[in-house]
């Protein structure tokens, strides 16, 4: 199957729109962006990670007869009293992949294994520690349940039932269910390949000749290493000046191997910001004004119908940015589930005087009392924060006085999948 387009138009915005909330923005990124790939026919073995194209439906019972859950001897129930009982043994066992053949007639028990399934005639299990044999003869007290000890047929689930449904990332707990529904294979999206081009006079990367004025590309590494750890497959487009025939070629040549591109810098509309000059003039361009710090206008725009996603050049603000907003348009472009923010309130270990008018994600972790502290500054320069950091805490849109316990929403960077 090939590649889907998105609309011309899908990153267009209402006229007199100025600052987005950061809300509103996912929003609006949610309902109008779709699948850019394709689909392919995996064994289930090897889909771990990938996204699901068409649901997982069960092809079998499981259990797909009732069984026993421990070892011990089956038995009818109401064939038994409540006071301890003398059963006759059967001769022979159930045991896993081994059934006893002939049906236990009432008042009679069969020796049964775990994992062996329970004769005709039985629906009950006691535990080999709660019966003692002597002879031809088990003596017990029946369980006070019909069934105890026993795995029912289809208890886990039924023969065409939907287990897992599209847009679900495959996990390696999900291979254990898809194989026990006979599953042999499975319709997946093809990763989605992003590219990542950084772009700025002052980049070098790194083992180059450095100057003062220079400084090394941080944002390339740290993304293409984003892309990978969320299951797509990164393409690193280069490290270019601010020449614009360069970024141009890039852009090409980049469009014709990827589905989408995230680029840091030149995306804001100065003298320097040719990427954006460029998209412009030869693309179809919109900025994103967003309300949120760190951050400024992400540049949204088609480039020879693909998708690209202008980012910050600072790294602490390419960093959020990319996990706020890159994450889950990538991920539905991949074929998967809109991401869904998800946090816990914890005590502040910090103050802070917020204004009103944007959202907030300071680099915080938490200490030993699982209390948020931040990070020392807000620069968005400063990558040691984002060592530092476990997580971020989001500060809603409003005005806010923190104080030393006040509850703060923390982010943890397992949460964004990294």
């Amino acid at each position: 199957m090939g590649n889907e387009r998105l609309r011309d138009d899908c990153f267009a915005l209402p006229p007199g729109v100025d600052w987005t909330p950061v809300d509103e923005a996912l929003d609006r990124l949610k309902s109008r962006l779709s699948p850019v790939v394709g689909i392919e026919k995996l064994a289930v073995a090897e889909c771990t990670g990938r996204i699901l194209a068409r649901p997982a439906i069960a092809s079998r019972d499981n259990p797909a007869a009732t069984n026993s859950a421990v070892d011990g001897y089956a038995f009818a129930h109401a064939s038994v009293a409540d006071a301890k009982c003398r059963l006759e043994l059967a001769d022979g066992k159930s045991a896993a992949g081994d059934p006893h053949a002939a049906e236990v007639e009432p008042g009679v028990a069969v020796r049964v294994l775990t994992g062996g399934m329970l004769p005709s005639g039985t629906d009950t299990v006691v535990l080999d520690e709660a019966a003692s044999v002597s002879g031809r003869h088990v003596e017990f007290m029946p369980p006070a349940k019909r069934g105890a000890n026993a795995r029912r047929r289809g208890e886990d689930f039924k023969d065409g039932e939907l287990l897992l449904k599209e847009g679900r990332v495959v996990s390696s707990q999900d291979l254990a269910m898809m194989s026990a529904a006979g599953i042999e294979f499975a319709d997946v999206r093809r990763r989605l390949r992003v590219g990542v081009l950084s772009t700025g006079s002052e980049l070098r990367k790194v083992g180059s000749p450095m100057k003062p004025d220079l400084v090394y590309d941080a944002n390339r590494p740290m993304l293409l290493s984003l892309v990978e750890r969320w299951g797509f497959e990164p393409v690193d487009l280069g490290c270019l000046g601010d020449e614009r025939t360069s970024i141009k070629s890039a852009l090409n040549d980049g469009a014709s191997q990827v589905d989408t591109i995230l680029t840091t810098g030149g995306a804001s509309a100065g003298d320097e910001d040719h990427v954006s000059a460029l998209l412009s003039t030869e693309g179809k361009l919109t900025f994103w004004r967003i309300a949120v710090k760190p951050g400024r206008p992400l540049a949204m725009a088609l480039w020879n119908g693909v998708p690209i996603f202008g980012l910050p050049g600072n790294p602490v603000a390419a960093f959020v940015c990319a996990l706020i907003f890159a994450r889950p348009a990538l991920r539905v472009m991949a074929g998967g589930e809109w991401h869904v923010l998800r946090g816990c309130l914890v005590p502040a270990a910090f103050e802070k005087n917020k204004k009103a008018g944007r959202r907030e994600f300071l680099r915080a972790r938490l200490n030993g009392n699982s209390e948020a502290e931040v990070f020392r500054s807000e620069g968005s320069g400063l990558t040691t924060g984002l060592s530092w950091s476990d997580g971020l805490v989001e500060l809603d849109d409003g005005a806010a006085q923190i104080r030393r316990g006040s509850r703060v929403r923390y982010l943890p960077y397992s949460s964004f999948g990294i």
